[in-house]
């Protein structure tokens, strides 16, 4: 009889993962579907599968239209996530290890300061942030887009807590050795924290890429655009274009997918050593 029940659950359980994945593939499923179609396929009362023709000749024509650069696009999000995603580990990452590490009374004020910034709604610094930006000169520059995004209070967080319990051991040895803290963190540190590295810069990677207002805001110039904002011009007042809309948005995501799969295990294991659930 608990053989029966064992299997029985188990045999739930799997159906209901198979149910939850094929849930979570209707959106991958669409693109594909939509972006190989003709508008009247789209648009069509009737729903098949997929289109009688696939239209292959949508991939290039996306890259071809005369009205939206989205090569540029890509290489665009591509510059401001990659930047975004490497300063804001730099930052976080020393933040999160002197706050850990180094001996300084007023430590815990800094940390609970730096946390109570999660608290503040984004719309209350948006018009700030975005008045120092303009009268800095920094519209539709790479700078503009991507130095008042490095700070991040929940990276710095995540580094914190993963530092609070890396091993002393070796940073004391290091200490032997007569390293001071800069390089002992370059040294010991870094090389032994892989892990939250990569989870962390994941997830900054994922946010950059996908972020909307700030650019769209900030990248006035066409030349300075994100491939986010690219994708909003496909539907609009005067235009409407939805199979070019379909593929231009599967090939952004493209990048996200890559990233995700070499670096998966990295943000299981790094979000399981930062301490969050401590």
């Amino acid at each position: 009889m608990h053989d029966a029940l064992t299997r029985a659950g188990r045999a739930l359980r799997l159906a209901l993962l198979i149910v939850l994945a094929l849930l979570f593939l209707i959106p991958f499923y669409l693109l594909v579907r939509n972006g190989l179609a003709t508008e009247r396929d789209i648009t069509a009362p009737g729903w098949t599968l997929f289109p009688h023709t696939l239209q292959w000749s949508n991939l290039t024509e996306v890259f071809r239209d005369p009205n939206l650069p989205l090569g540029r696009t890509l290489l665009n999000s591509t510059l401001i996530a990659v930047s975004t995603t490497l300063g804001t580990v730099l930052l976080a990452s020393l933040a999160g290890y002197g706050l850990a590490r180094i001996p300084y009374r007023r430590a815990n004020v800094v940390f609970y300061a730096i946390l109570g910034t999660l608290m503040v709604p984004a719309a209350v610094t948006f018009v700030p942030s975005f008045v120092l930006v303009s009268s800095l000169g920094w519209i539709s520059t790479l700078r503009g887009l991507v130095i008042p995004t490095l700070f991040s209070a929940f990276a710095c967080f995540v580094f914190r807590q993963y530092f609070l319990g890396f091993p002393k051991e070796l940073e004391d040895a290091a200490r032997v050795d007569g390293l001071g803290y800069w390089r002992t963190y370059w040294r010991i540190v870094v090389p032994n924290a892989r892990p939250v590295f990569a989870a962390v810069g994941t997830i900054v990677f994922i946010g950059a890429w996908n972020a909307f207002l700030w650019p769209l805001v900030i990248g006035q110039d066409q030349e300075s655009w994100t491939v986010q904002v690219a994708l909003s011009t496909f539907t609009t007042a005067q235009n409407l274009n939805l199979h070019e809309l379909f593929v231009a948005a599967g090939v952004s995501i493209v990048p996200l997918v890559v990233v995700f799969l070499l670096l998966q295990r990295y943000i299981v294991a790094g979000v399981e050593r930062s301490g969050i659930d401590d």
